[in-house]
Formats: structure tokens, C-alpha cells, sequence
């Protein structure tokens, strides 16, 4: 009677056991990859599966959600030599797991070392101002190159995207310091342009003064010359008037320059008294 017991009891426990590895339930989102005596055989999709107990075997779960792969920051180094530190960030999906699981030993890892190295490859053909400035060319070209590569493992690349492309410490430095250089020279030159304009308009200012009184000089000496002959021809050699006139200029000169701020003394010749007396005493004559 208890070995009846006994093996019923076997019996119920292997029934559920057998139940157990038979019946499978895959939840939305997976798939999984089903090995039948060592050798790949089917994946099931998700609901509910059965399968072969103690012959067919579920080898791994793969997820057929929208992967997200982090590709650490890494130095490269640009085609004019400098030293960038640049990372990424790649969206995949599994769209075939028996080539996911098959073709390659761990495919999360095959993707992120494929796409650092095919970075660190399109950037080091590109100069640095190229880098900094061409993201989104850098991003298409990196999608291009991986994309048959991921394919051949049953993965489809989503997006790759560029977080970040910055100039190392010692080159962000030597950016600054060259920034600043420029900024100077520029300072410099504008400086240096404003001066040669105010001296270029200094001069020509000074250059049409000097016209303008070489001018008024000229048009003075004209009308003197003019005054003087008009003279000339009315007194027609009489010296009382030009020795009148000649002495009322002399007279008013005296005066302008004795009202000026500047004048500390006057000159006047030492016979003005005789040179009086004399045109005095030659209008008494006549």
C-alpha cells in the first residue's frame, strides 16, 4: 500500500515536472530560442507555447523591445592632430534572435565595440572644426557603415546618436588661448586702422587750411596790388596824398596791434615825429 502511495506520488511528481518544461508561456515583448537535442529548432512568440519536455530545451529569452546601447566617451584623435573625447548612444532591435544568439557571442557587446571603432575611423579623417560642426553628417555616415554589419547578427539599428564631441582639456586651452591671440590682433588692428584715419583726416584738414590761406594771401596781395596802382594812377606824382595814405595805414596797424591780448609793446619808428613834421611842412609849402 505505501509503495502504491510512493509511486503515485512519483508519477504526479514527474506529470508536473513534465508539465512544467512543456508548457511555456512567453510574455509580450520576447522571444525565445528553442533547442531540440543541442541544435537550434524554433522560437516561440509570445502566449502560450508547448514543447518537447527532456528533448526540447529553451536555450535563451531574447527581447524584441527597442534596445538602448551607451557607448562610452573615448579619445580620437582628428586629422589636424588634435584630441577630442566623443560618446554615443545606439538604439537597436532584434528582429532575427536565432542570429542574434548564433552569429555572434554576445551581440550587445559586437555593437558597441563596432560602433566605437567605426566613430573613432569616420572622425579621424575629419579636421577639428569639421568634427565640432558636422554632427548630424557624422551620425548618418556612422548609421551607414554599421547598419549591414548589425544586420548580419538579426539586429536592426534604430538611431545612433553623438551626445558629445568636445576638444580635450589641454586643447579646449590651447583653443582659448588662440581665441584670445585673435581677439588682440583684431583689437590691434582696429586701433591701429581708427589711428591712420585720424591722422589721414588731420591732414588733409591742415592740407585745405593751408589752401585756403594761400588763397585769402593771394587774394590780399591782389587787391593791394590793385589798391596800389589805383593810387598810383590818381595822385600821378603827387607825394603829399601817398605819404598821407601810407601814414594812415601805418597808424591804424599800431593801433590793431596795441589792442591785441598778445601785445606787450608798441614799435613806431623814431623819427615819426619828423616824418609828421616833414608831410606837414611840404602842405604848408604848397
Amino acid at each position: 500500500m505505501e509503495q502504491s502511495l510512493l509511486i503515485l506520488l512519483i508519477l504526479a511528481a514527474g506529470v508536473i515536472i513534465t508539465l512544467y518544461k512543456g508548457i511555456n508561456i512567453v510574455p509580450q515583448g520576447e522571444e525565445w530560442v528553442i533547442e531540440r537535442l543541442g541544435k537550434f529548432s524554433r522560437t516561440i512568440k509570445p502566449g502560450l507555447n508547448i514543447i518537447l519536455p527532456y528533448i526540447e530545451s529553451v536555450r535563451t529569452r531574447i527581447t524584441t523591445r527597442d534596445i538602448i546601447l551607451d557607448i562610452p566617451q573615448q579619445e580620437v584623435i582628428t586629422k589636424d592632430n588634435a584630441v577630442i573625447l566623443t560618446n554615443a548612444v545606439t538604439f537597436i532591435r532584434v528582429t532575427k534572435p536565432q542570429d542574434a544568439i548564433y552569429g555572434v557571442e554576445d551581440f550587445r557587446l559586437a555593437i558597441q565595440q563596432l560602433v566605437m571603432t567605426t566613430l573613432r575611423s569616420i572622425l579621424g579623417e575629419m579636421k577639428l572644426d569639421e568634427a565640432l560642426s558636422n554632427r548630424d553628417h557624422i551620425k548618418a555616415k556612422l548609421k551607414d557603415q554599421i547598419i549591414d554589419d548589425v544586420a548580419d547578427w538579426g539586429v536592426t539599428v534604430k538611431s545612433v546618436e553623438i551626445q558629445d564631441i568636445n576638444p580635450s582639456q589641454s586643447m579646449q586651452a590651447s583653443m582659448e588661448r588662440q581665441a584670445a591671440a585673435e581677439r588682440e590682433r583684431r583689437a590691434i588692428e582696429t586701433t591701429a586702422e581708427g589711428n591712420k584715419n585720424a591722422a589721414i583726416l588731420e591732414a588733409d584738414g591742415k592740407l585745405e587750411a593751408a589752401k585756403r590761406e594761400a588763397e585769402a594771401q593771394v587774394a590780399l596781395a591782389n587787391a593791394s596790388a590793385q589798391a596800389i596802382g589805383k593810387i598810383s594812377d590818381s595822385i600821378q606824382g603827387q607825394e603829399l596824398p601817398a605819404m598821407f595814405l601810407l601814414g594812415d595805414r601805418y597808424i591804424n596797424s599800431l593801433e590793431k596791434i596795441s589792442q591785441s591780448d598778445n601785445s606787450k609793446f608798441v614799435i613806431y619808428p623814431a623819427d615819426l615825429q619828423g616824418a609828421i613834421k616833414g608831410m606837414l611842412g611840404g602842405a604848408f609849402k604848397q
